[in-house]
């Protein structure tokens, strides 16, 4: 499950224009996209989950290493969330690494177990929420990946 969602936000970067590629060596990220007229690189982490069928929509579970969140370098990680439910993915969830951690901070979104924090989303309809954090705003923003004209 984990690489047809790898595939399937590949797929989104591509209809957007920009170029991606799998690390030979995962350390950490699962995709580069780049952006090739530009030279503009972006990292990413995909999370995959299976969805759970809930009384007014369905849930998500995911794990992030705490100790990479913590590790914003020079490129920030864009961690992007997928579910599988009825035989369907649902919107991607993209949230910047930096955006992330500070929810994690001052939200208190998820939980620590061992060195990861896991996330349960929660989703009806076009709203998704995290902790009783409203993570909306975040459904399919692929602003830091604008279309690349050809």
């Amino acid at each position: 499950m984990g690489k047809a969602g790898h595939l399937t936000v590949m797929s989104e970067f591509l209809t957007l224009g920009w170029n991606v590629a799998i690390p030979e060596v995962d350390i950490g990220d699962d995709i580069f996209v780049v952006q090739d007229d530009s030279g503009t690189l972006r990292r990413v982490q995909v999370k995959t989950s299976t969805g759970t069928p809930r009384q007014n929509g369905f849930s998500g579970q995911f794990k992030v290493s705490i100790t990479q969140l913590k590790n914003i370098a020079n490129i920030p990680v864009h961690y992007v969330f997928i579910v599988r439910f009825n035989n369907q993915w649902t919107k991607p969830i993209i949230i910047r690494q930096d955006y992330l951690l500070n929810h994690w901070q001052n939200d208190n979104i998820g939980s620590l177990y061992e060195d990861n924090l896991n996330l349960y989303f929660s989703y009806t309809q076009d709203f998704v929420e995290c902790s009783g954090v409203n993570l909306t705003t975040y459904i399919s923003d692929f602003s830091d990946f604008p279309l690349v004209e050809v």
